[in-house]
């Protein structure tokens, strides 16, 4: 393994990142204090900075791991470190502010906070570019690349250095394929790599040259006794890689059907086909921030639902809330939480208005539904206030603040197979269809394909700009 992939270098940046964190926030500090122009100049006394600095180091510390930042240079190019070193300290900078309101830290300086931020920033990539650099300088000069020997000639071998040659920056030297047949030694595979030997060799060439990493592209069932190979190669400390030898193979470079990994699963290696989103570092950020804006918007809102309790109650016999049962992740059922809009023996009734249904596919929507509660359960719909409760569903992890939204289990009985890949991520109180105009009028196939779309491309931007379209929508009152 690489030296920047061990763990005393990992430990290294860490620490670097987090010392030139609190560099960053001292400096800002000093700024905001002595430096900036007399307007703009001092900062009240009243919060402790000092515990400002312990909650960024913490945080930082993190964040800075869930989004993979010390993944060794050699993986990554630098505009994919930057990104993912911006993604992680703007998404520091929004726990940060939750974290304000939890523990109601006040008075803290926006205008100093924005400063830290960019200086965080700037100081963070120079130091990744420093190393990122020196590292790119030693390949060119010979020094830490990695000598790879591929075992195989034929097209999944063609693949992978093809894979590699797209690649340079990793720092890998091929220094040649191995084939079973002798006639094949010389043959051109790919550009300037060659058949250097047969694989019965490997053993005597690993001992020969020097040779960091062997990567079995065939078939392992054509090599005899290839464990023999392995055990050797491991007993010397060579890394191995295997091409894996799966009918699906091919699949692993058709992005279109599933993200592909390896993993370690209670040990034993399985290959992984993803569909739902791959970015750890920002689901967490997206399931903490859940968590948090329910509890402070739940605790916010406290008047305003007992308001609506009192209005529900006093316009209508019945209970408050609605409760129905809801597929989540992956089918899991669950009660969601809404408030009553319609009559109390609504779904009794439903089979009289079921002529009445406007929408294709299993789903179910009638516009002027005569079971809805005459004008507060109207306002309550279009206004979208009638979703408040499900605040709770994401405070009992059953739901989220953006995602898909929760079918009955009966529409999800009559999906088509691609249309249940949108249970595969937790389904939101909001989503894509919520917040088009007219979004009653979209048939149910276009429906799926926006929900599928979302999974497909998630982000914390997308989420963010979902969030604040729904604000507006609530407030023009777009809902049925």
């Amino acid at each position: 393994m690489l030296k920047e992939e061990t763990r005393f270098y990992t430990r290294v940046y860490r620490f670097v990142d987090i010392v030139l964190t609190a560099v960053s926030f001292v400096f800002a500090y000093l700024l905001k204090v002595y430096y900036l122009p007399y307007p703009l100049r001092g900062l009240t006394i009243k919060p402790n900075y000092y515990v400002v600095l312990l909650l960024i180091i913490i945080i930082w510390y993190l964040v800075l791991e869930e989004f993979g930042i010390y993944r060794a240079f050699t993986r990554l190019r630098f505009r994919q470190i930057f990104a993912q070193l911006l993604k992680a300290v703007s998404s520091a900078m929004v726990i940060l502010a939750f974290c304000f309101l939890i523990f109601r830290i006040d008075d803290i300086s926006r205008l100093m906070m924005g400063i830290f931020f960019l200086i965080n920033i700037s100081l963070l990539t120079l130091q990744k570019w420093l190393a990122y650099t020196a590292l790119v300088r030693y390949r060119r000069r010979g020094f830490n690349l990695r000598n790879v020997l591929v075992v195989g000639a034929r097209e999944r071998a063609v693949e992978l250095l093809a894979a590699i040659r797209e690649h340079e920056f990793l720092g890998i030297r091929v220094l040649g394929c191995l084939e079973l047949d002798s006639r094949e030694i010389g043959r051109t595979v790919l550009d300037d790599v060659r058949v250097i030997d047969t694989v019965d060799r490997l053993p005597q060439i690993i001992l020969e040259q020097v040779v960091d990493e062997i990567i079995f592209a065939m078939p392992l069932k054509k090599i005899v006794d290839f464990e023999k190979y392995i055990v050797g190669a491991e007993a010397v400390g060579v890394t191995v890689r295997i091409v894996p030898d799966w009918q699906i193979n091919r699949v692993i470079y058709n992005p279109e059907i599933a993200r592909i990994s390896i993993d370690d699963f209670f040990g034993v290696i399985t290959l992984s086909l993803t569909t739902t989103p791959p970015f750890r570092g920002e689901l967490f950020v997206k399931y903490v921030f859940d968590y948090v804006f329910a509890a402070i918007a739940l605790i916010l809102l406290v008047p305003l639902l007992l308001i609506i309790a009192a209005a529900i109650r006093l316009s209508s016999m019945g209970p408050v809330f609605f409760l129905q049962e809801r597929c989540g992740l992956n089918g899991r059922k669950f009660m969601v939480y809404k408030f009553r809009t319609m009559v109390a023996d609504a779904e009794a009734r439903k089979k009289e208005v079921e002529a009445l249904n406007e929408a294709d596919g299993p789903a179910f929507k009638v516009s002027r539904d005569p079971r809805i509660i005459p004008w507060l359960g109207t306002f309550l719909r279009k206004s979208g206030l009638d979703e408040l409760p499900q605040l709770i569903n994401i405070l009992k992890g059953e739901m989220s603040l953006i995602g898909p939204r929760p079918p009955i289990p009966s529409e999800v009985e009559q999906y088509e197979t691609w249309q249940r890949r949108r249970i595969s991520m937790k389904p939101g109180i909001t989503c894509l269809w919520q917040i088009i105009p007219n979004r009653n009028d979209v048939s149910f196939e276009k429906w799926m394909e926006m929900d599928l779309e979302y999974i497909d491309n998630w982000s914390l931007w997308l989420d963010f700009t979902i969030f604040w379209r729904t604000i507006w929508a609530m407030v023009i009152g777009t809902g049925r």
